[in-house]
């Protein structure tokens, strides 16, 4: 073991996917601080030079062309902090004994110019949002290098969910693990990720260094969260959440030293803190100059409007009041004291004389049919109508507010409320919408508490309730999250205390509105399983099971 202490850097970034070069300056921006503050090492995170994940630009000759140019030019750019070890994360065409020219999810060790060491992942994903067995190979070589006498082992994100890479790293004779990520985030996965890690460290006896992306990248939010665990498993770092961050830890005789813990958020704080950072994301790697919101006087668009106000600033957040005559006064009302609270702009567009053009427009080809749907709908797609025009003059993406729970049954128009860009709340059920409205409120009083103690209606017809199609939303959103996220048997909801005919009646909703979820936009991933990525069902489909 080493005598002398030596500092390591972890680089919590927030990377662009495909901004080379951004986020080459970006690396090179922390190596910068990392060199002034004495670190010997900086650990950046997984695919740090390209974003996390490239998907299908992985497929392009010319993007990993680009990259390797990339990590020349950044190789020669760090060359100024001579003594400083610095890993990158990055895609590479390489080969085995046997086969040339596969693509390795890689990790380089850059040092005075010089690429000095590399180390190609071993596990590669292929569940829940992760297919890299669609782009990359598995790496079988561990990677080991030296500074000032500590000897450092590399493993990549998954790596670490499988004893094997660990151990291999520990008979290449590694004293500590350094372990670049791009984990993304959903309830309960900061503690999972901390306990994997923990596992692999009493087995090997390595202390490891746990470096996180942050930042949203489409539906999928990164929270950071790093970590360092010494020897015996305890925690001795963690990084704050859904922020930019570098770490440096003090390395002595091979045991990271401790240093004061950020406290976790609670699990409400770490939802709402995902939901504001992929919406200031989104917006903003995209270069939307601002964002619309049909306003409602109802708990999700309240919920959506708290959202866009804390990532975008009110200046950048338009909302839009669009009453019709089954409107209550108190929606009214409360829509426009949660805007004037917020301080956003705030405009009324009423909707009634264009329901009753579209009505006659449509009165011969529904003369003698009792009313349904159809009247509803059309009071929602007028709305979507409006809100994309207005977003087609500003440039603003619309906001979309609908909530898990609707998606899950179709309880939402096509081309009605569920147009729009962007999807905040799609992954959020009902229930937990209210848990996020009462936490914000603690933040600073913005929601009306009548919004969010009044029933829930969509105020399509007279005197309507949600629970009037609906079972109660603690029923509903028990059913939707053992059978749709936790995949359990319908058969044995009932013995789970749920009602057959309500677990019949909302599984099938959920089988027959796949067409309609396919058709919406995308939103914050904050589950294991969200409707998109994770969710992978025909449309088409006779089974019923």
């Amino acid at each position: 073991m080493p005598h002398l202490p030596i500092k390591i850097a972890l680089a919590q970034m927030n990377c662009v996917v495909g901004d080379l070069t951004g986020n080459a300056l970006k690396i090179v921006e922390q190596a910068r601080i990392a060199h002034q503050q004495g670190a010997k090492l900086l650990i950046t995170p997984e695919l740090s030079i390209t974003g996390y994940p490239p998907e299908d630009l992985l497929f392009r000759d010319a993007f990993i062309k680009d990259v390797d140019k990339a990590l020349q030019k950044l190789c020669k750019d760090l060359a100024e902090f001579s003594d400083l070890y610095v890993i990158v994360g990055h895609p590479s065409k390489g080969h085995t004994k046997n086969t040339k020219d596969l693509l390795f999810n890689q990790a380089s060790v850059l040092k005075n110019g010089t690429n000095i060491a590399s180390y190609h992942k071993h596990m590669l994903p292929n569940n829940e949002v992760f297919d890299e067995v669609r782009y990359f190979n598995p790496g079988t070589e561990a990677c080991v290098f030296d500074i000032e006498g500590l000897k450092v082992g590399i493993l990549i994100c998954e790596d670490v969910w499988h004893s094997g890479p660990a151990q291999k790293a520990k008979q290449a004779g590694a004293q500590i693990l350094a372990i670049p990520n791009a984990s993304p985030f959903h309830m309960d996965k900061l503690s999972l990720r901390s306990e994997v890690t923990r596992q692999q460290v009493l087995a090997t006896g390595l202390p490891a260094l746990y470096v996180n992306l942050v930042g949203g990248q489409d539906e999928l939010v990164f929270d950071g969260a790093s970590f360092a665990l010494n020897r015996d498993g305890q925690t001795v770092y963690t990084a704050t959440q859904f922020k930019e961050e570098l770490g440096l830890i003090e390395i002595r005789n091979g045991e990271p030293q401790k240093v004061p813990l950020v406290r976790p958020y609670s699990e409400v704080r770490q939802v709402y803190e995902a939901l504001v950072l992929g919406v200031k994301d989104y917006l903003g790697k995209n270069g939307f100059p601002g964002a619309i919101i049909g306003l409602s006087g109802g708990v999700d668009s309240a919920l959506v409007l708290a959202i866009a106000v804390d990532a975008l600033g009110a200046d950048k957040v338009r909302t839009v009041m669009m009453p019709s005559k089954y409107t209550a006064e108190i929606s009214w009302i409360d829509a426009k004291e949660m805007a004037d609270k917020l301080g956003v702009q705030y405009d009324e567009v009423p909707i009634a004389n264009m329901v009753d053009s579209y009505e006659f427009a449509l009165s011969k080809e529904f003369a003698g049919l009792p009313l349904d749907a159809t009247e509803e709908n059309i009071q929602a797609r007028i709305r979507g109508t409006l809100l994309m025009a207005l977003s087609n003059k500003s440039g603003r993406i619309v906001l979309t507010t609908g909530n898990k729970s609707e998606m899950a049954v179709g309880y939402c128009t096509l081309y009605g409320d569920m147009a729009g860009g962007f999807a905040v709340i799609k992954d959020v059920s009902k229930t937990l919408v209210y848990q996020l409205c009462r936490y914000r409120n603690t933040v600073s009083q913005v929601i009306p508490e009548r919004i969010i103690t009044r029933a829930p209606s969509a105020e399509l017809r007279p005197d309507q309730k949600d629970q009037d199609s609906l079972p109660s939303y603690d029923i509903l959103d028990g059913i939707v999250e053992h059978y749709m996220e936790n995949d359990i048997p319908i058969e044995s909801l009932p013995a789970l205390g749920y009602n057959k005919e309500d677990v019949e009646f909302v599984t099938r909703l959920i089988k027959i509105n796949e067409y309609k979820r396919r058709q919406s936009p995308i939103g914050v991933r904050i589950t294991r399983r969200a409707f998109g990525r994770d969710w992978r069902y025909p449309i088409t489909s006779k089974y019923r099971g």
